[in-house]
């Protein structure tokens, strides 16, 4: 079932922007099984975008091909007019992706705020030797990266438990604590993968305002992948619909929504419209 928070002007004049991410006909194989076929599709700068679809669609597979975490067989994936396709994983954050994941991956032992420092070490420019040596840039850089974490951790509300262990904390301060660590690295890009698994219907609202908020504030684009249809539809300005590894709808909120093939591949056709 699909809640639409958001009401969507199908008359207003689309605003050209630039494509930040282009994913172009992108197929994967898992031995002889097609994970992926031929999926395309762009997100625009500034632009939240929701990735939906049934479990077993591909969203996953496509998440972790964004990621660098998986290859792909066929298509490529574009960065600003860069291709990704030789790019290590390991390069991913500094070139401007930030991504959390569905279990938060946490070092459970280290402090909130030591987590979200970690994220800012990904665009540190000094090598092994002079951070060994702790030469005064190295010192600079840390300063920096100590007092953009602080930030973070004011923006997503967690001053409260910015020196408590993160083992001790609730699920859903661990997602934010994960948040806050993907921002610290300052991705342009941000990918959320499943960001509303586990919260309450408290935590779910704040988490619709949280991404909208930073949204505005950082200059973030931002793709998703969410079974919450009442978030992906409250925040995306766009969403695309993957089934059985195929793209089966793109289009605004109101215009998914109403899309035959995806009133099919969620409920069997059994009704009109996808609605609260």
């Amino acid at each position: 079932m699909i809640a639409s928070a958001r009401a969507a002007d199908a008359s207003s004049p689309a605003v050209a922007c630039p494509v930040v991410l282009d994913v172009r006909n992108l197929t994967v194989r898992f031995g002889g099984i097609v994970a992926l076929d031929q999926v395309a599709f762009t997100v625009e700068q500034g632009r939240i975008v929701g990735l939906i679809g049934p479990n077993g669609a591909g969203k996953t597979t496509l998440f972790n091909c964004l990621s660098r975490l998986y290859p792909f067989s066929e298509g490529d994936i574009l960065l600003n007019g860069t291709s990704l396709l030789r790019t290590p994983r390991h390069r991913m954050a500094a070139l401007g992706v930030g991504r959390t994941f569905q279990n938060p991956a946490l070092f459970r032992t280290m402090t909130t705020l030591e987590n979200v420092m970690l994220g800012g070490h990904a665009r540190m420019r000094s090598g092994f030797l002079a951070s060994s040596l702790m030469l005064p840039r190295v010192r600079r850089e840390e300063e920096e990266v100590a007092r953009h974490a602080a930030k973070l951790v004011c923006l997503l509300d967690l001053e409260a438990v910015a020196h408590s262990r993160v083992a001790d904390l609730p699920f859903g301060i661990q997602k934010r604590v994960e948040l806050a660590r993907a921002l610290a690295s300052r991705p342009e890009l941000l990918l959320l993968d499943e960001p509303a698994g586990g919260l309450n219907h408290e935590e779910l609202e704040a988490l619709m305002g949280l991404l909208t908020s930073i949204r505005e504030r950082l200059k973030l684009t931002i793709l998703l992948v969410e079974h919450h249809m009442g978030l992906v539809m409250g925040v995306s300005d766009k969403v695309v619909v993957l089934d059985f590894g195929h793209k089966i709808a793109e289009g605004t909120p109101a215009e998914v929504q109403q899309n035959a093939e995806v009133i099919r591949a969620y409920l069997g056709g059994q009704r009109k419209t996808l609605q609260a």
